[in-house]
């Protein structure tokens, strides 16, 4: 019997995706994040044009291959699955802090582009610059969530091997795909993408294990950013020698 509280796809359930469908699935988020970075938006709301894509290429994909089952990757929201984003995303900012504290003794860390350029932006600017970040941190679960489904797949269907190293599999496979996502962004800086960013990614992630919920670890991972980003601005626009 199926487990109905089991991920969705790689076993059947609600519908199976085989070889062909994962790969097309993959490329689709290849050219999502292409899209994403190729795409010139500068100012908002053509700013939305590459964030929306980068979510909705993948989405429609997923749709095309399994119908009206596109659904099974997200479930409803209440006060219990809020409750889940903020301490997920409080368990992500710990770790994050922490991979920082021990990657910084090894040498600098580079800045976050959208953090350092708050310091010219207004009240109206910061917030329409989150404002398509909403579709972008979706876009960016997905191209987390569905390799990790994928992988999920290839290690228990092809490889043979159990559910729980499949999982063990998907899920650093899967930080490796984030990781290396946020290369370009940070200078090519190996170890705080793939040591910080990747920490931070592997308790997303088990957000996502533990509630089969793509939205509570895209609302984690959105209460994380956005917290970064809001102390940024706040701290850049406190005057110096202020107490």
């Amino acid at each position: 019997m199926i487990d109905r509280a089991d991920f969705p796809y790689y076993n059947g359930y609600p519908v199976r995706i085989g070889g062909q469908g994962w790969a097309i699935l993959l490329f689709s988020l290849a050219v999502a994040f292409a899209v994403l970075i190729v795409i010139p938006a500068k100012t908002f709301p053509a700013t939305l044009v590459p964030a929306s894509l980068f979510a909705g290429i993948p989405l429609l994909t997923l749709v095309y291959l399994t119908k009206r089952h596109w659904t099974a990757l997200f479930r409803p929201v209440g006060l219990k699955q809020i409750g889940q984003m903020i301490l997920f995303s409080f368990l992500s900012i710990a770790a994050s802090v922490a991979a920082g504290i021990a990657v910084s003794r090894l040498g600098s860390v580079a800045p976050n582009p959208v953090v350092t350029g708050m310091s010219a932006m207004t009240g109206t600017e910061f917030v329409l610059r989150l404002i398509p970040t909403l579709p972008q941190l979706v876009g960016e679960e997905l191209l987390t969530i569905l390799p990790f489904l994928a992988l999920l797949w290839f290690a228990t269907t092809r490889l043979r091997l159990s559910r729980t190293v499949g999982i063990m599999i998907a899920t650093g496979g899967s930080t490796l795909v984030f990781g290396a996502a946020h290369l370009p962004t940070y200078d090519w800086h190996w170890v705080q993408c793939f040591g910080i960013i990747g920490t931070a990614r592997i308790v997303l992630t088990l957000a996502y294990i533990w509630t089969r919920n793509l939205w509570v670890s895209a609302g984690a991972h959105i209460i994380n950013d956005w917290s970064e980003f809001s102390f940024g601005f706040v701290m850049s626009h406190v005057p110096i020698g202020t107490a």
